[in-house]
């Protein structure tokens, strides 16, 4: 499925030279410019602009673009004016593209059908994976010598392990530790989270039925009994909408979590507080305990709701509440599927940091350090807010892809959806 998510979509008039409004063109977008310079940029002195021109230049810009904004989705009339022969032949080509979309959702449910089948197939090795973490059965000879080989080939320097028989640990906080070497997971697991996943045994994904009308997959966490909450399991489930997007690929649709029973005290999604009150009246006082929500990895059980399209036409929430709301759906989407596509089949590449090797990490400024240089004044060149306004950037995160379309066609190889 694609990697784009789009909250709500918009039947925008298809783009042609006759009315493809101009905010569209490549040079408005910066996607394409002039690379040979013309006469004028060459050859003529720059003319300098009057005191506050340059703020007209950008007022008139702006009210200009202000304009052009306006006529995105708008029709020029050019398919209004074509004769109605025309026009006819224009809704019988909307007919059949009908019924190409018809077969675009055929292929990607059985695409989800292969992946079904695969996962299935994947069930035993899965089902002995937890045996070797949990330490309920004994890991073979050659199951060993399959590994040290892999450590060996990613590896040259590596030597192999002394035999021993009789080994059946344990290891410790497995998931725990895969989850923690996922970069985006690793920014919202907070050391209280961590208490409660130390008890976290296994992580499993299944998809629901291709034949019900929103497809999609669930995932399962399993914890032994801990002191935090009751459930021996939490659920997350992602739906698909009915028909495949713009795009061809299934859209994200919602998310829904497990209500989580929390023990007494026990909430990690809340931080408690005391507070000393004063009655005004008779100036006695109490101890009052209040609740506010924290971060906390727990929260990805609650996922957020979508705003509906009736919300957004009315205009009942505004822009920056709707870039807020999509940006929450983007994370909770990318987290869902990071877990499905890449830990849980990769389980043991986490745990160990390889997977490590294969994510795209932003270079942080931890990995440069300073150059010393003869030219003292490049010190001065730095305002000394530079470095306050460094404390007010937030936290940098991995980046989900923008929109809500599913990833699981990225993962799937068209020619065997063909040949199944």
């Amino acid at each position: 499925m694609s990697s784009n998510i789009h909250i709500n979509q918009v039947d925008l008039t298809a783009p042609t030279p006759q009315n493809t409004p101009l905010t569209h063109a490549p040079i408005a977008q910066g996607l394409s410019r002039p690379t040979v310079p013309d006469i004028t940029e060459d050859n003529e002195p720059e003319e300098e602009l009057p005191e506050g021109g340059s703020a007209i230049q950008q007022a008139m810009l702006g009210l200009v673009q202000g304009k052009l904004a306006g006529l995105l989705g708008k029709s020029s009339g050019y398919i209004e004016s074509l004769p109605v022969e025309v026009k006819r032949s224009v809704e019988a080509l909307k007919g059949v593209q009908v019924k190409q979309v018809e077969l675009q959702n055929q292929y990607k449910r059985e695409c989800l059908e292969l992946e079904r089948k695969y996962l299935e197939l994947q069930k035993p090795l899965y089902d002995r994976r937890h045996a070797i973490i949990t330490g309920t059965a004994k890991p073979t000879p050659e199951e060993i010598a399959a590994g040290e080989a892999q450590s060996q080939k990613d590896d040259p320097e590596y030597s192999p392990l002394p035999a021993d028989p009789t080994n059946t640990s344990a290891i410790p906080e497995f998931w725990l530790t895969a989850l923690r070497n996922h970069i985006g997971l690793a920014e919202i697991i907070t050391d209280r989270d961590a208490a409660a996943l130390k008890h976290l045994t296994d992580i499993r994904v299944s998809y629901l039925p291709t034949t019900d009308a929103k497809p999609g997959f669930k995932l399962r966490f399993f914890f032994s009994p801990n002191e935090f909450f009751e459930n021996e399991m939490l659920e997350k489930t992602y739906l698909y909408q009915e028909e495949v997007g713009y795009s061809g690929d299934f859209m994200y649709d919602r998310a829904i979590g497990t209500e989580i029973k929390w023990k007494e005290d026990k909430d990690l999604t809340k931080e408690f507080e005391i507070k000393k009150q004063r009655n005004k009246n008779t100036n006695r006082t109490r101890l009052v305990r209040k609740a506010r929500p924290t971060e906390s990895f727990f929260n990805f059980f609650s996922p957020p709701v979508p705003p509906s399209d009736e919300a957004i036409e009315a205009g009942d929430i505004d822009e920056d509440e709707l870039e807020e709301i999509e940006e929450k759906l983007e994370i909770d989407y990318q987290i869902g599927e990071d877990i499905k596509e890449k830990i849980i089949p990769r389980a043991v590449d986490y745990f160990t940091g390889k997977a490590l090797e294969f994510e795209d990490i932003d270079e942080d400024d931890d990995d440069f350090e300073d150059i010393e240089s003869d030219d003292d004044d490049d010190e001065d060149r730095f305002e000394e807010d530079d470095s306050d306004s460094d404390a007010d950037v937030p936290a940098r995160r991995r980046g989900p892809p923008k929109g809500r379309g599913g990833a699981a066609a990225n993962n799937v190889n068209p020619e065997e959806c063909k040949q199944q």
